[in-house]
């Protein structure tokens, strides 16, 4: 079974919308496991404190590497297979590649990064590989841990009800994915493009193709860039 491991100050923020739709039924049926470590646990002191100053001054706290590996080393064995990622802004961007090469694998551990950051020590000594889900600041790694394990389970064997669902969606290709249009067949005054109610699936394919690649070029370049 595909497995992943949290490791959070927050654990209630788990599952949170991974208790829904697709991934929730997928979680139910076992499809999939998923636990939560709160790092707290193995904090310092009557107040089990996790944090402290950054050394060389500065603003903000830093989450200490030694209750941090702590609580990494007290739920995972050195012959883990699963990657363990840490959720940071510097980190690898996300994509849809890597999200199939992990979904293609044992599972996931991830760690969910606070406050200014995490002593580069238990980075280094714990052998985390940081990922980023975008160029902005959240204030924590759990909200993009969520999306990480997302864009991973649905595509696990069994959790989308049709396996070629996914296969045009976007990214998958390299493409932004092309319009959809659905009943009723005129709206507001717009109507479904009448090449989508030819039956001509050939004719389609070949405008789906186009249309993908002309919301790319206005949306994405850089993607398409990377196929050349």
């Amino acid at each position: 079974m595909w497995s992943a491991s949290v490791f959070t100050l927050y654990p209630d923020m788990f599952p949170g919308p991974l208790g829904q739709s697709m991934s929730g039924t997928a979680l139910s049926k076992n499809l999939w496991s998923l636990e939560t470590i709160d790092i707290r646990d193995h904090g310092l002191g009557r107040h089990r404190a996790v944090d402290d100053t950054p050394a060389g001054g500065g603003p903000g706290m830093v989450l200490r590497a030694d209750v941090l590996a702590n609580s990494l080393d007290s739920r995972l064995t050195p012959n883990d297979p699963r990657p363990r990622l840490l959720l940071s802004p510097r980190g690898t961007p996300l994509t849809q590649a890597l999200a199939r090469q992990w979904a293609d694998g044992p599972g996931l551990i991830l760690v969910c990064g606070r406050f200014e950051g995490v002593d580069e020590r238990v980075i280094e000594g714990r052998a985390l590989q940081e990922v980023s889900i975008g160029d902005y600041i959240l204030s924590g790694g759990e909200i993009a841990a969520l999306t990480l394990l997302d864009a991973c389970v649905r595509l696990l064997p069994g959790v989308m009800g049709k396996l070629e669902s996914g296969e045009d969606e976007s990214f998958e290709g390299g493409l932004l994915e092309y319009p959809h249009y659905t009943r009723p067949r005129d709206w507001e005054g717009r109507a479904i493009p009448e090449i989508l109610l030819s039956g001509d699936h050939a004719k389609i394919a070949a405008w789906r193709r186009a249309q993908a690649e002309a919301l790319t070029r206005a949306r994405r370049p850089d993607l398409l860039r990377e196929r050349e």
